[in-house]
């Protein structure tokens, strides 16, 4: 049995090593969890660009279908139909 008062309370060196391992991964893990926020953000604002010009296109063409003429206004886009 162990005497409660020759305990050794000093980190050795493999325990300060592995505790500055430790710290290293969590921060590894913490940038990694950013990036994929980012990652996902910019996946967002990029399918929702690109869903907004499909849009604009298809209006354009159902324009140009029905013999209307696309006019540019400030802002938006108008069919003038005949």
């Amino acid at each position: 049995m162990t005497d409660p008062d020759n305990i050794n309370t000093k980190a050795t060196d493999t325990e300060t090593d592995s505790l500055i391992r430790q710290q290293a991964d969590a921060q590894q893990v913490s940038i990694k969890a950013w990036t994929q926020k980012l990652l996902v953000v910019l996946l967002c604002i990029a399918s929702f660009y690109g869903g907004w010009k499909s849009y604009e296109s298809y209006m354009v063409n159902e324009c140009a279908i029905h013999g209307g003429q696309m006019v540019e206004g400030q802002r938006t886009l108008l069919c003038q139909l005949p």
